[in-house]
């Protein structure tokens, strides 16, 4: 039973690190290429208002970047302490893989992003614009190479195991493994969609409190714009990433959908309450054959259920939930996004003529890309379990001897200080929207043919 409860709290451990440290590249990944666009609409027009807003959100990015740094330091120690297994059997596969990432990208992001924050004016354009792009893929980059571990992981391929070791047959079927670039191209998405709604929701802020900039009618075109046109391709790629699942990781899809025997013609639930000791749901809402339909684009195709594989299906809960949530959220995006646009280009671009409520919606959703990405993320990692390399390496494997005891009480302090350092960004994001930006205080002077957008003017939408 101790070991049992040791195993658990370590997967707790680890699953609250995970998830700090998520938030943070899901939204540098995608704001890097957002500040490339700003800083070209800049150059190209030299209206103010898109420095304005390039400078304020860099400053995001960097705080964002700082964190991500230091959660994921964080984890990196949990290999050696609570997994050391992991690198034991998987270190020959795993250990490249995150070497790549940080050679990479972190060096990129490291060093180009001090000649963001501070080149301004001191290097050329075309320098400051390069330091730009080379941050955003240095970004990309991180994503690349931590998703094909992570996919791998999922989809194992391009190996051989010599003496309970993982040795490296094909890199390349190693990299671009059965899901990774389902999974890539999801996460990708996914972080857009996150900085859309972060960039709409300060936006929809500083309008509720009265301090707009000159950017501010931009920056919330532009973060609507961002939401309405990627939820529907996203709504694309996850079918498709369901599909690849269903085709690699079945008891994970049965978990998802809640379905406990074989079936033809599964019902889609809406609703549903999965007993893992009657195996089987309670209070039960759904429509009839649209799971087989949208899963194998059949009305009465067959999809297996989680009593087909007893004892090497995932906790049920978790992932049956957290794909709703991912889910639900996702089309509250959708509907918001559209009406906010479709309202905001009726009314002449002007956020000051935009609803309250929808103002108000729309701050709410400022940091919903995270609940839908740490959703989705669960879904992922808690629906390989019992695996960490799925099919092959059981979590309980790679654990760790450390007692229980000594578990809860790093986990009770990371808690604490996570907590503590989410509450701290989002009030320092609040603190900065909040703060007074004049363009006129930008060292650099605007060139000759410069259009200089006034503070006061709100409603200034220009072509974005």
């Amino acid at each position: 039973m101790d070991g049992l409860d040791a195993l658990l709290l370590a997967r707790t451990q680890f699953a609250v690190n995970m998830t700090f440290h998520i938030l943070f590249p899901t939204i540098s990944i995608a704001l890097g290429w957002t500040l490339l666009f700003f800083r070209m609409r800049w150059l190209r027009t030299r209206d103010l208002a898109w420095l304005t807003a390039y400078r304020f959100w860099t400053k995001v990015f960097a705080l964002t970047f700082a964190l991500g740094v230091v959660s994921g330091i964080t984890m990196s120690f949990q290999f050696g302490t609570n997994w050391p297994g992991y690198m034991e059997k998987v270190g020959n596969i795993a250990g490249p893989l995150l070497g790549y990432e940080v050679l990479t990208a972190f060096f990129l992001e490291a060093t180009f992003l001090g000649v963001m924050l501070f080149g301004h004016g001191k290097v050329s354009e075309r320098v400051h614009l390069l330091a730009t792009f080379l941050v955003a893929f240095g970004t990309t980059m991180s994503a690349f190479w931590i998703l094909s571990l992570d996919s791998w992981m999922q989809t194992p391929t391009g190996h051989e195991i010599i003496n309970g070791e993982f040795h490296v047959v094909s890199w390349f079927e190693v990299i671009f493994n059965p899901s990774f670039p389902y999974r890539l191209t999801h996460m990708l998405l996914a972080s857009a969609l996150t900085v859309a709604f972060l960039l709409a929701g300060v936006s929809a802020w500083q309008v509720l409190r009265k301090v707009p900039n000159g950017s501010t009618a931009k920056v919330l075109r532009t973060g609507l714009t961002m939401g309405a046109v990627l939820i529907p391709l996203q709504i694309f790629v996850g079918d498709l990433h369901g599909l690849n699942t269903l085709g690699h990781q079945p008891q994970k899809i049965a978990a998802m959908e809640g379905v406990w025997e074989t079936e033809r013609g599964a019902p889609l639930l809406l609703f549903a309450w999965p007993d893992e000791k009657t195996r089987s749901n309670h209070f039960e809402i759904g429509i009839p054959k649209l799971a087989s339909l949208i899963l194998t684009h059949e009305l009465d195709g067959e999809l297996k259920g989680l009593n087909d594989f007893k004892g090497s299906h995932p906790p049920v809960a978790p992932v049956f939930f957290g794909f709703r949530i991912m889910v639900g959220t996702g089309l509250l995006m959708l509907a918001s996004s559209w009406f906010g646009l479709w309202l905001y280009r009726r009314r002449g671009w002007l956020p000051t003529a935009l609803p309250r409520p929808l103002l108000w919606l729309l701050t709410g959703m400022a940091f919903s890309g995270w609940v839908a990405t740490v959703a989705g993320w669960y879904v992922t990692e808690i629906g390989r379990q019992p695996y960490i390399v799925f099919g092959l390496l059981t979590t309980a494997e790679v654990a760790s001897t450390v007692p229980a005891p000594m578990i809860a009480l790093s986990l009770a302090m990371y808690l604490t200080v996570y907590l503590a350092l989410i509450v701290s960004y989002v009030g320092v994001v609040k603190y900065m929207a909040e703060k007074h930006i004049d363009a006129t205080d930008h060292p650099t002077a605007p060139g000759p043919n410069a259009v200089v957008t006034p503070v006061t003017a709100v409603g200034e939408g220009g072509p974005a």
